[in-house]
């Protein structure tokens, strides 16, 4: 691969300038993930894991906005089969425990350890930040689980008894129609997503008002690495794919680390949930963002970068 990798704009950003291409071995060859350093802190390093599964790293530029300023550490990431970062195209690759390895073999190259190595993991990044707690918490100095539930069969309830009847049922009914035949391609099966569903629970902006960073992480997304995990819609994850019967829950009680959760109001995420997620961990905490959604870090940013930078600062 080339040393220069560029970004949406055409900019380039070399090695030299916190990017880094981290190769991750595995049983089927070797492939090459992205990463960029943003500031120095050498007792306070975070490590973004980004949506999906399959999105992009892309979203998480709010964090530009607040983290610099705070002396805050960060890297961006680009998962196997996402953005930036190299695709083996193969279905084997999309496995819960190969992505938490994946994840160790970040963290080995970029040198990050319990005294400094803060891992924050939003919607599928956060079922990735849960396993990786629980296989690897002697490497970590806390963990945030962002705008995720601990478990995929409770997560399906909130959407099916709590969600779906709050939306225009005509609409829901056409969505189930193209679902069940198949025809996600459809134009009008994201309208109708986006004007009774995202608008209200994903990001509660104007549509034609979403942030470029955001706009870019959706349009972009690996649909097969998604499907296969989660399965094609977001109205919960279908009884198909390999996250279908996830469940961490009886498992929170193991993480010993400092741990905070967060979560929206109006999130896809049951808010109640979230809570009681944070009081099965003994040093866990939690903060709700009473006007954000699943993408508080964007309609809700001051109390999202308020509640985050307080845990991170708590730290130290």
């Amino acid at each position: 691969m080339s040393s220069k990798y560029f970004d949406r704009t055409g900019r380039s950003d070399s090695i030299s300038g916190g990017v880094r291409m981290i190769p991750i071995t595995s049983p089927k060859g070797t492939f090459n993930v992205w990463t960029k350093r943003i500031g120095n802190n050498p007792t306070l390093k975070v490590l973004l894991l980004h949506g999906g599964p399959g999105a992009t790293h892309d979203y998480f530029e709010a964090f530009d906005s607040f983290f610099p300023g705070e002396e805050i550490e960060y890297y961006y990431y680009d998962q196997l089969g996402s953005g930036r970062s190299e695709n083996p195209a193969d279905p084997d690759f999309w496995d819960l425990d190969r992505f938490v390895d994946e994840v160790e073999q970040v963290r080995k190259a970029l040198g990050l350890g319990p005294d400094n190595f803060v891992l924050l993991g939003h919607s599928w990044g956060g079922v990735l930040a849960i396993e990786y707690a629980l296989a690897h918490q002697d490497k970590l100095k806390a963990v945030v689980i962002s705008n995720m539930m601990s478990s995929a069969p409770a997560y399906n309830k909130y959407a099916d008894e709590v969600l779906s009847p709050l939306m225009n049922q005509d609409d829901l009914k056409e969505i189930r129609a193209l679902e069940a035949a198949s025809d996600f391609a459809n134009p009008r099966y994201e309208e109708l997503l986006v004007r009774s569903y995202y608008v209200d629970h994903i990001l509660r902006l104007d549509p034609s008002e979403w942030p470029e960073p955001v706009a870019f992480a959706f349009a972009n997304i690996n649909h097969d690495l998604y499907r296969t995990m989660q399965g094609p819609s977001e109205l919960g994850m279908w009884d198909e794919a390999k996250l279908a019967n996830w469940d961490r829950t009886e498992d929170l009680k193991d993480i010993t680390i400092p741990a905070l959760v967060l979560g929206g109001r109006f999130d896809t995420m049951d808010p109640e949930f979230l809570v009681s997620m944070a009081k099965r961990m003994p040093q866990g905490q939690s903060f709700t963002c009473e006007k954000g959604s699943h993408m508080a870090l964007y309609d809700d940013q001051d109390a999202y970068f308020g509640a985050l930078i307080s845990f991170l600062k708590s730290l130290s």
